[in-house]
């Protein structure tokens, strides 16, 4: 049996960890994946999309928030890492699974491509729990946050598109970036001004899918 690092931590019980702000927020985040999966499958892609870009800001938020908190305690930092990589493969491996599928109604043809999107997902976030970053800035291969940023603006033009050919575009797209999420290429993390610039971005987007949905 594993010792634990923490003997004390076995003395607070988990929901004490919960509470923690920055783990509240990572939690947030968690629902909108978890939104994000449920109108993947009803096929309402604009929110399905909507749900997972929050997803994404919450991320981001999280970890500036435990930064600005004074007196964290190393067990609090521990178990908010091990709680934001874990809903890191929630929100950013199995949801653009679920959309993948979903949206090639579910043919056989579509399981590689959500596998291969689960399983990057999973050796990508085990890797950077070892090793991190590469330095402050710099990240080892491209980060699965990303993907959904991208996503979310690709699919702004599947109506231009066949529901086939659109598709072909979204499997091609996740094969693509899965192989960028584990290639051994540099990335830069975005930090500072680009968290603002990320909720703009969501706003903006979350307007546009409102329309598309509404309109």
């Amino acid at each position: 049996m594993k010792k634990s690092q923490y003997p004390q931590s076995h003395q607070t019980g988990m929901l004490y960890f919960a509470r923690d702000i920055p783990n509240i927020c990572s939690l947030a985040g968690l629902l909108c994946a978890v939104l994000g999966m449920y109108f993947a499958i009803l096929r309402i892609f604009p929110v399905a999309i909507t749900g997972m870009l929050w997803a994404v800001v919450f991320d981001w938020s999280d970890g500036i928030i435990a930064r600005k908190i004074k007196g964290r305690t190393d067990v609090q930092r521990t178990f908010g890492g091990q709680l934001d990589s874990l809903i890191d493969m929630v929100s950013f491996g199995i949801c653009p699974a679920v959309i993948l599928l979903s949206y090639g109604d579910f043919s056989p043809w579509f399981l590689p491509g959500a596998f291969v999107i689960v399983a990057t997902s999973a050796i990508r976030l085990s890797y950077f729990n070892v090793f991190g970053l590469v330095d402050d800035s710099t990240y080892m291969g491209l980060a699965l946050d990303n993907n959904i940023i991208i996503l979310s603006f690709v699919f702004l033009f599947d109506s231009f598109f066949s529901h086939s050919v659109f598709s072909a575009i979204l499997y091609t797209m996740f094969m693509v970036l899965a192989a960028f999420n584990i290639a051994s290429v540099k990335t830069p993390k975005f930090t500072g001004k680009w968290f603002y610039i990320l909720i703009l971005y969501s706003i903006t987007l979350t307007i546009i899918y409102s329309w598309i949905l509404w309109g």
